[in-house]
Formats: C-alpha cells, structure tokens, sequence
C-alpha cells in the first residue's frame, strides 16, 4: 500500500493519479484532460488527476451489469465477509487517509483523526450490524415481500467529507448486494483513490465497485444519463442534484440526493446557555462550517441577545486557524478557491445587508497570508430576509437571529428552502420534543447528542430526497417485489 501513495511535505505521489478502477483492476484513462489537485493551505497543485469521460463511464457501467447478476445472488454471510475486510483495512490505513484529507481538502489533522475517518469507517461497522438483522423476505399470510438488489448504481460524492460519504453509500449498496460505480468530488480526489486500492485489497469481486474520476458535467452528467443504471445517489448542491434529477428522469432511474441545508439552532429560554453557546458555534463551523447540515443559523430570545453575543465571540475567537498537518490546529483552510470566494462573498452581503458583525470578517486571518483560510465569523442582529440568513454559505459564518416567543422561534426555523438538520435546546426534555417535533427538517438535535450512525439522514423541500445511514440508507438500494400466494 505504501508504494501507491505517500507523502513528502504538502506533495501527494501515487502511482494511480492517471488510472481508473473497472472491472476488478486499474486500468491507464489513455488520452484525457488532467485536473490540478491545489493543497488548499499553500494554494500549490500538488497532483493531477484523469478527467473522465463517457467512453469511461460506459465501460465502468458495462463492469458493474457483467457483475450484478452474480454478486446480487451471494449470500448475506459473503456480503458479511466483504464489508468486514473494507473495514479491518480502514480502520488499518486511518493515518494514511487522514494524511491524504488534510492535504487533498484541508481538514486539520486532529479533525481527520478523530471524524472524518472514524466516522466513515463506522458507517461500514453499522452496515454489518444492520445486514446480519435485515429480513430480506417477510410473510404475512399467502403473501411475501421480497427486497432485493436494485442493480447497478451510480455514486456521486462531495469533496467535504469525501470519505465519509464514500463510505456511507458504498456499504450500504454493497451490503443490498449492488454493483457501483463511484465519482468522487474531482477536488478532493485522493481519499477515492486511496478506497478504490482498499476495496480492491479487500478482494472485491471483478465490477462490483468501479470509480471513475472526472467533473459532474461530463462523468457525473453520463452516470446520470446511461440507461444501465439502475439508481444514482448525490451528495452535494442542491443546484447539482436538480441536473443530476434531469438527466435520470427519461430512464426513470431512482434518485437519492443529500443536497443543501440552513439548519436552525433554537436556543429556548430555559436553556443552559453557559454551554448551548459554545457548543453551537463550534457545532456551525465544524469542518470549518463546510457541512450541509450545519446549523448556522442561531436563534436566541431577545432579552438575552447580549449574553449570547458575548458568549459566541469569545468562542469564535478562541478556535485556532492554521496549517492542516499542525496538531494544534483547530480549523484549516476552505477546501478550495471558489468557495473561499462564495463566503468572502457572503460575508460581505451580511456587511452590506445592514447585520451587526461581532468577530471576523473579511480576509484571511492576521499573521496568515497564502491559503484558502478564512475567518471565523459571526453577525448578529441577523433577519430573515438577509442573504446570510436564506442562503448556504458553507463556511465558518453563523448568524444570530432574535426571537421574541417560541412560536416565532418554530416560524423562523422553517422559513427557509432547505430542511436538511435541525438543532433544539432545552433544560425541559418534553418541552425540546414538542419543538423538535414542528420543525420542517430530516434530522433533529436535542442539546448536542453523539452523532449515530444508525440515525436516518436526509432532507426536506430542497435538502433532498431519500434517507442515508442504517437501515434507512440499506433500503434505498432496495427494490419491493410482492410474492403473491407464496
């Protein structure tokens, strides 16, 4: 393993930059387009990788058809076996991964260590778990309901938690006995590279997973298309999802989307705010604020308005901006240069809108001069109506918005597109399900608990369609067939 990919410094090598994986081995791209990879902390290319096409598509799927028959029918002891390999080797490689997601999109090395690979190696853990419970036939009566593989699918992932989501998709389809063909983000490329050399490893059968590197306009736009897919699941934009749902409508294909989000944070009155404070805002810019789910939108009573502002500040300001591969690093740079420039964007409309900036702000941090790094930012005083309140900024800005009663606290929370996340906080515990009960969203915090991968995740209104995770997520990779007078 270690001769496919090392590290010297910031310079990512491996030997698997210009090839894809199909049908069971790694296969030269031949004459294509190579796209820079740009460590996002020094702004250097450090690799290249191949930019595929359809011509590579149509062979990637054509391995996963060859493929489906054979693997659909395996056993659940078999299924078992696979997925227990995937994970004893990740959990093997998890420095090498980690190594690869602070130089490919900037994760601090703490935050990789401790998220980013754990918890993409317990989505497969909770996949084995979920797969030796699952009934795959029931019987009631003369009838039986089967579930059964939905065939070749189709996966796309984002470059904020390119392994984690990875994970989240690939064992479940794995686990329902499906054949894939990944596209992972082309910005944050090495993670996929580093899974499609484990999975291999693992001894996947020949086209049960194939990746195929490349933009959404070409190689996820062909995905979408080809009518021998059976299913595509995306995570990303909610702009990205809606042509992903275009282009897969004539085939009438399934779609899963994972899409956008401007998740709430209701601070109800009776909170403890000593500690809800603190905790939201690093809960909002975690990952330095580049998750769909964050909730950056904080909303607080009035009359206590002061406190909050004084609390969040001095949060803020604590967190420690800086190189990705430094330990002490809290929060490393944007994962690239276009949404470094979405939020410089961002905060200046939150300038511009007329709401109270209470820390940060525009720029790079004092004393840091190269790099995508930005920083830590709260406005407060912010409305509804205001750009940093309607929509995803996906960076370390949150915004704290007033409200005079829970009633309008509920209002403001769901006056929005998106219902991805949601957060509540509350000393009273019936109080926090009644209000976690009325709000609009796919997934509910109440005072911060563990994350669980078993929790079904996903979104309403334009945070998406489908559920991800556990059970939730095995079933979407699962066709229903009545088996009537069995």
């Amino acid at each position: 393993m270690a001769a496919n990919f090392v590290t010297r410094g910031e310079i990512m090598l491996t030997e698997r930059e210009d090839q894809f994986y199909i049908g069971g081995q790694w296969q030269e791209s031949g004459d294509v387009n190579r796209l820079p990879v740009v460590n996002p902390a020094s702004e250097r290319v450090v690799g290249h990788i191949a930019a595929g096409g359809a011509h590579h598509v149509a062979l990637a799927v054509a391995a996963a058809r060859n493929a489906f028959p054979a693997f659909s029918q395996t056993t659940v002891a078999e299924r078992l076996g696979l997925l227990g390999r995937m994970h004893s080797l990740l959990k093997e490689r998890a420095e090498t991964f980690a190594e690869a997601l602070a130089i490919e999109m900037g994760a601090a090395i703490s935050f990789a260590r401790a998220s980013q690979v754990p918890f993409a190696s317990e989505h497969i853990r909770v996949q084995m778990e979920t797969l030796e419970k699952y009934r795959f036939v029931t019987i009631d009566g003369r009838t039986a309901t089967a579930k059964e593989a939905i065939g070749v699918c189709a996966l796309i992932t984002p470059w904020n938690w390119p392994l984690y989501q990875i994970t989240a998709k690939v064992a479940p389809a794995i686990a329902a006995g499906c054949t894939v063909v990944l596209k992972p983000s082309e910005l944050s490329p090495y993670s996929a590279l580093l899974f499609a050399q484990l999975m291999h490893d693992a001894g996947v059968p020949a086209g049960v997973f194939n990746l195929v590197n490349g933009t959404g306009e070409r190689v996820g736009a062909a995905l979408a298309s080809h009518p021998e897919v059976d299913m595509i699941s995306i995570t990303g934009s909610t702009r990205a999802g809606v042509l992903v749902a275009q282009a897969a409508a004539p085939t009438v294909k399934r779609v899963v989307q994972e899409l956008g989000g401007k998740s709430p944070n209701i601070l109800l009155d009776d909170a403890d705010f000593s500690q809800a404070i603190s905790k939201g805002v690093l809960a909002g810019m975690r990952n330095v604020g580049q998750s769909c789910s964050a909730p950056t939108r904080m909303l607080v009573p009035t009359h206590r308005l002061g406190e909050v502002e004084e609390l969040a500040s001095a949060t803020a300001r604590a967190i420690r901006v800086g190189a990705p591969l430094d330990p002490a690093t809290d929060m490393g740079p944007i994962a690239n240069l276009p949404q470094f420039e979405r939020i410089q964007t961002m905060i200046q409309a939150g300038i511009d809108d007329g709401a109270k900036l209470l820390c940060g702000g525009l720029g790079r941090p004092a004393g840091i001069e190269r790099g995508f790094f930005t920083q830590p930012t709260i406005f407060s005083e912010v409305k509804s109506d205001m750009r940093i309140a309607r929509e995803e900024i996906f960076g370390p800005v949150l915004s704290i918005m007033p409200y005079k009663n829970e009633e309008e606290a509920i209002a403001i929370a769901n006056d929005t597109v998106y219902g991805l996340g949601a957060h509540v906080q509350s000393s009273d515990p019936e109080r926090a399900r009644r209000v976690a009960l009325r709000i609009r969203a796919g997934q509910v915090h109440i005072n911060y608990p563990a994350w669980d991968g078993a929790a079904a995740f996903g979104g309403y209104k334009r945070s998406g369609n489908g559920r991800e995770y556990g059970v939730y997520g095995l079933e979407e990779y699962l066709e229903t067939k009545s088996i009537l007078g069995y």
